[in-house]
């Protein structure tokens, strides 16, 4: 017997830019004549990818297409992709908020989905009145949401509120309650969008929980999406990454982030050489490793106290030069900058012709576990820049042990200096 809960075959979703709607009347028109003599419609044979960087010739883009899968009963399935890569799509006609252009999905069980702040709320009813609501669309009855009741506003913390119309609440306040009530409303399959995001450390931690304690203990199966890359380690068991409206990869979690993180449309060979966003016309890279590969993405050891440099190339002229790297959040917020020559006073020197630059950079004590985005930057400070490749790679740290380097309270301006072994 098949454990399958959610199959989708061949789904797609087909938007016309700049239309509310199908369309114009003669493409209806066009359906309706294709319909009725049992041709496939004919605007299904246009279209293009949907990506949204690249500005396209035609007016009918697919934000889904091909889309073949499937979920089994207890699966914590996790959706991942970049921006506009067709996540809440997805998980929109799953929710049976929009329907496919082709294709269908079979599905066994009850869903209960979180999707914006506020969906499935009335604004002018109350906290209360909104639970009942919800829980009958759903299909459960009054004893069965009565008996859930306290749980719900407990677990949201809006107990003081609960008699107010939800157009006074907060978005955090919003976000809480609705996913009290989709977790406790005991739905088969729960799917999560980017939501959890708008709510405090706290709620996603208690979020997280729930639908662990769901997932596994329960045996309820759990769809979802998030940039949380920490979140989606903690929580799935399988992961789906979308790129351009297509499936790009299934499988296990630790393999779909890797396949996430080292993703840059093919080129993770040539590594930071083709990230380069600005440079010098007289200044070539060609070789640069970090932690001793050319792979866009690399690890840093518990305990690790340096970050090891090498970059390689060639210049036309003389070369007044110190190296910045910026590390940053997976949000992207800076939280430390290595720049010696800048705020030491060290700047180096090259003639022209070949060189090969290595630093050991110094790793600060406030590393914990999680994702790096890595900017690199070689620069004549406050005169010009060289070479400047922002998101250059992703470093992954496996936690730190205390004692190793320095907190940026312990250095000027939260600068951290480079060890200089340059070889020029």
């Amino acid at each position: 017997m098949s454990n399958t809960v959610i199959e989708f075959n061949n789904v797609g979703k087909q938007y016309i830019l700049g239309s509310i709607g199908t369309g114009t009347l003669s493409q209806d028109l066009n359906r309706w004549w294709a319909n009725i003599r049992g041709k496939e419609d004919p605007y299904l044979k246009i279209g293009e990818t949907n990506d949204r960087t690249q500005k396209g010739d035609s007016r009918f883009v697919w934000a889904l297409r091909d889309i073949y899968f499937k979920v089994e009963q207890g699966d914590v399935v996790g959706i991942i992709g970049k921006n506009g890569a067709g996540k809440s799509t997805l998980l929109k006609i799953l929710s049976r908020v929009t329907s496919p252009t082709t294709g269908d999905i079979k599905i066994k069980g009850r869903i209960a989905s979180l999707l914006e702040v506020g969906t499935g709320f009335h604004p002018e009813m109350t906290g209360r009145e909104n639970i009942f609501m919800n829980g009958s669309i759903m299909g459960m009855t009054k004893a069965e949401i009565r008996s859930k009741f306290d749980e719900i506003v407990d677990f949201a913390g809006v107990a003081k509120y609960v008699d107010t119309p939800v157009k006074r609440y907060s978005s955090g306040m919003m976000v809480r309650l609705g996913f009290a009530i989709a977790a406790h409303l005991e739905p088969e399959i729960l799917v999560v969008d980017e939501v959890l995001a708008v709510g405090d450390a706290e709620f996603q931690k208690k979020a997280i929980g729930k639908m662990q304690d769901v997932s596994k203990g329960e045996g309820r199966t759990v769809l979802f999406v998030s940039h949380n890359m920490a979140a989606v380690r903690s929580l799935c068991t399988r992961g789906v990454m979308l790129k351009n409206g297509t499936i790009d990869f299934v499988g296990s979690i630790p393999d779909t982030l890797d396949h996430y993180l080292k993703d840059d449309d093919g080129k993770h060979d040539e590594f930071i050489i083709n990230n380069i966003k600005w440079k010098k016309s007289t200044i070539t890279i060609t070789n640069i490793e970090i932690n001793q590969t050319k792979e866009s993405y690399s690890q840093i050891k518990n305990g690790q106290k340096y970050l090891d440099l090498l970059i390689e190339g060639a210049s036309d002229e003389d070369m007044v030069y110190d190296i910045m790297m910026v590390l940053k959040s997976k949000e992207g917020i800076p939280f430390a900058t290595y720049a010696k020559g800048h705020y030491m006073g060290d700047i180096q020197h090259t003639p022209k012709g070949k060189f090969s630059i290595h630093k050991q950079v110094l790793l600060p004590q406030i590393l914990t576990k999680g994702i790096i985005n890595v900017d690199l930057y070689i620069h004549h400070p406050m005169v010009e820049y060289y070479f400047k490749a922002p998101g250059c790679c992703v470093l992954e740290c496996e936690g730190f042990q205390k004692g190793y380097g320095r907190t940026m309270n312990q250095d000027s301006c939260g600068f951290i200096g480079l060890e200089d072994s340059s070889s020029l």
